[in-house]
């Protein structure tokens, strides 16, 4: 596997561009919503490579070795030697469709040969929790790794790259083939948990109407104070954590609406009745360190001999850390070495599995990492 890692400027994309040299069949493109040209872009890679597969997602910030930027493409070629790809994409109309989605995509890439899934997704009409679901319910044997796109903290109009097209309410799945593929993977968080366990008792999907008997989006805000008139977006700060019953792991959800009318907060996966849900805040210090466990984790199959390190980080996180948010990415670095190229994006939510032996979920508020390379 060679990679080649570029961070794109608008104003002299061109010549960043030029100094491509490998014979790529796989680009990833991470690329924010401002960055004007990206049609441009998309013409010359194709223009260049006509037979490569070019996927990519918006960003809430664009991820380049160890670097976070705005207003970039951050652009990694990958040319794959002795493993195969191939790439799937469903158009969706609506959430409900998510879990069939999932369903169609891991149907149309399952082989015995596959390997691995990487998933990028449109962040706001997409069940995160249920394209998870649909895909692992045809290929519960495969690591299954993404993320959905982000549009900085608007929240507004998201998109995915789809060969030579810039496309909304899109998933993109990319298939890995072959024994020579070798993967590592892991998500951690590092917020602190704060308050009492609450019960989820009135939920659909990933609408939350009530917890403990009480309007969700009332009792949510007696936590927030005067960030309060700042929702949906200050939500990113407060996410919840959830767990399915007691003995599970705990999950992490992030508001994406609020709905004054019914109190009801809509989440960017599934809060299940009967759920347990708790409130989370930041600790700096924690986030970073949660970014440093995951590149462990991550790293542990890889022996530090990746080619390539694939971050997916919260928006939510970005907005906490502020200034530092380079210090998550450079925890990484000091994880996994200098040789893997590194790439990545913040998002609106984390597809992944905790770790090695866990079932893949969808995460928000998480460092998600994959490493690929070659053996």
């Amino acid at each position: 596997m060679n990679v080649q890692q570029i961070s794109l400027q608008q104003d002299n994309w061109q010549e960043d561009i030029s100094i491509l040299n490998i014979n790529a069949n796989i680009f990833l493109l991470f690329v924010s919503p401002d960055f004007n040209p990206k049609k441009e872009v998309l013409d010359f890679v194709n223009n260049k490579y006509p037979d490569a597969t070019i996927i990519g997602c918006s960003t809430a910030g664009e991820i380049s070795d160890i670097t976070v930027k705005d207003e970039t493409i951050s652009l990694t070629a990958i040319q794959l030697q002795k493993v195969t790809s191939k790439k799937s994409s469903i158009k969706i109309i609506d959430m409900d469709c998510s879990y069939k989605s999932g369903q169609y995509l891991a149907k149309d890439l399952y082989n015995k040969d596959l390997r691995h899934v990487l998933v990028l997704s449109d962040g706001l009409n997409v069940n995160g929790a249920d394209l998870v679901l649909g895909l692992k319910s045809i290929i519960p044997d495969v690591s299954i790794t993404g993320g959905l796109a982000a549009d900085g903290s608007n929240f507004n109009k998201t998109f995915v790259i789809d060969d030579n097209k810039v496309v909304d309410k899109t998933i993109i799945a990319l298939g890995f083939y072959g024994e020579h593929l070798k993967v590592g993977f892991s998500s951690k968080g590092g917020w602190d948990s704060f308050g009492i366990e609450r019960l989820v008792t009135k939920s659909n999907k990933n609408v939350l109407y009530e917890l403990d008997g009480l309007p969700a989006l009332e009792l949510y805000k007696s936590f927030l104070g005067k960030q309060a008139d700042k929702l949906p977006s200050s939500g990113l700060l407060f996410p919840l954590s959830m767990r399915i019953d007691k003995d599970s792991l705990p999950v992490v959800r992030t508001i994406l609406a609020v709905n004054e009318e019914d109190q009801s907060l809509t989440f960017a996966g599934n809060i299940p009745e009967g759920a347990y849900a708790r409130l989370m805040k930041a600790n700096i210090d924690r986030l970073i360190t949660g970014a440093a466990d995951s590149a462990v984790d991550a790293n542990k199959e890889q022996e530090e001999k990746s080619e390539l390190a694939i971050l997916i980080s919260c928006v939510g996180r970005r907005l906490v850390l502020k200034q530092m948010v380079e210090e998550e990415v450079e925890a990484v670095r000091d994880i996994i070495g200098e040789k893997p190229s590194i790439t990545g994006f913040y998002s609106y939510g984390e597809i992944a599995p905790f770790g090695e032996f866990s079932p893949c979920e969808l995460h928000n508020q998480t460092m998600t990492i994959t490493t690929l390379s070659e053996c």
